[in-house]
């Protein structure tokens, strides 16, 4: 026999796809760095200004802001997925990839050349930029959480532990992917190994950049300088502790393609709370209040991730047309006034009281909803119902 899961995940999606926009662009002067900024920011596709979101900054979005953007929509929206909130975006591509990222100014040393060298050094003015500048725009301009999120790749995870490190509390969440912590003779790496960073959302990834036939084991005792990169990223893999940091080593993936599946990663491990983990028993257990969990689950996730998240209308609903094909009357009952209760101004909810009253045999209850949900919307199928009661 098919599972239950099964049949309810395929009731309560409502399309194929979801259709979701990549993004649109600003503009943004900074004073402190004394240039015009370009921002791109990415709205959930059934964006609601009566909600909040929470934030995804993405440093480096000229590579990889469609690819966040696509991915987020899929777990948040496509196939009605909810295995992450709906999230907004914020791609910040470079003007000065090397000035930014980097936190401290260098002259010389492994892998530095005269560019490099002359354009060091401005990550504490990006980071600067960042705190008083783009997060009160951003949160000016939309209805934000205090659920923040940095990304960032190279260079980026770079900036990303810096601000782990120095500026803590300005991001919630972390997710630094093959940071290069070999900079500046892995000053930043020496300054972790000094601070307590495990009270920090923080998810780390490192990719296999080490010559063949070197493993994690082997790599630490390697002294090349070829490995220092991802032994600096192993090394402080060793200083990171708590329930909400958790390391990750991709021995498939390279420097380069490591983003992709460390961000998939890192994402459902921040929001590791928000999917609905539903069991069979919810719809065949006439004692489980199914309505009650719904709430209380949205309660939930609602105060850790700083939403004002309520039950989905629609999944609700399809909820409670399958209890109610099952005769469980009283919980699809509780579904169904839950949602008119939420969303009072939808025909849908009365329509589906309408048929739960009918399914009972109390034709007058049926009738009343029936004419509340016509009175919003008229629908050629709920006229039909109507009719056919008199």
């Amino acid at each position: 026999m098919r599972s239950l899961l099964l049949l309810v995940s395929l009731l309560t999606s409502l399309s194929a796809f979801a259709q979701f926009t990549t993004g649109a662009a600003d503009t943004l002067h900074s004073k402190i760095l004394n240039e015009d900024r370009a921002i791109w920011v990415h709205l959930p596709a059934r964006f609601d200004p009566q909600k909040k979101y929470p934030v995804v900054y993405l440093l480096d979005a000229e590579n990889n802001f469609t690819t966040v953007v696509g991915m987020i929509g899929y777990l948040s929206e496509v196939y009605d997925n909810r295995f992450l909130p709906e999230l907004i975006v914020v791609g910040i591509p470079n003007t000065d990839r090397r000035r930014d990222l980097t936190p401290t100014k260098v002259t010389s040393g492994l892998w530095i050349d005269d560019d490099m060298a002359r354009h060091s050094g401005g990550g504490e003015a990006f980071t600067a930029f960042l705190e008083k500048e783009l997060i009160p725009h951003i949160d000016s301009l939309y209805p934000t959480t205090l659920c923040r999120v940095l990304i960032g790749h190279s260079l980026g995870g770079l900036l990303v532990i810096n601000t782990v490190v120095h500026h803590p509390g300005l991001f919630r969440d972390f997710i630094a992917i093959d940071p290069s912590m070999w900079w500046d003779q892995q000053r930043l790496l020496h300054e972790s190994n000094q601070k307590n960073i495990g009270g920090s959302a923080l998810f780390l990834a490192m990719a296999h950049t080490q010559p063949p036939g070197l493993d994690t084991t082997t790599l630490q005792q390697d002294t090349t300088t070829g490995t220092l990169h991802p032994r600096s990223i192993l090394q402080l893999s060793r200083y990171i502790s708590g329930p909400d940091a958790v390391f990750k080593y991709y021995d498939a993936e390279t420097h380069a393609s490591v983003p992709l599946m460390a961000t998939y990663d890192a994402l459902r491990f921040i929001f590791k709370d928000y999917p609905l983990q539903f069991q069979d028993a919810y719809f065949t257990d006439s004692t489980f209040q199914l309505a009650a969990f719904l709430k209380k689950h949205f309660q939930v996730v609602s105060a850790k991730y700083g939403l004002n998240a309520l039950p989905p209308e629609a999944m609700v609903d399809g909820l409670g047309r399958f209890v109610l094909r099952k005769n469980a009357f009283r919980k699809a009952g509780d579904m169904f006034l839950m949602n008119a209760s939420n969303y009072p101004q939808s025909p849908v909810v009365y329509d589906a009281l309408g048929d739960l009253y009918a399914a009972e045999g109390d034709k007058a209850k049926a009738a009343v909803q029936y004419k509340k949900s016509l009175k919003l919307k008229e629908t050629p199928d709920t006229r039909k119902k109507l009719s056919a009661l008199q």
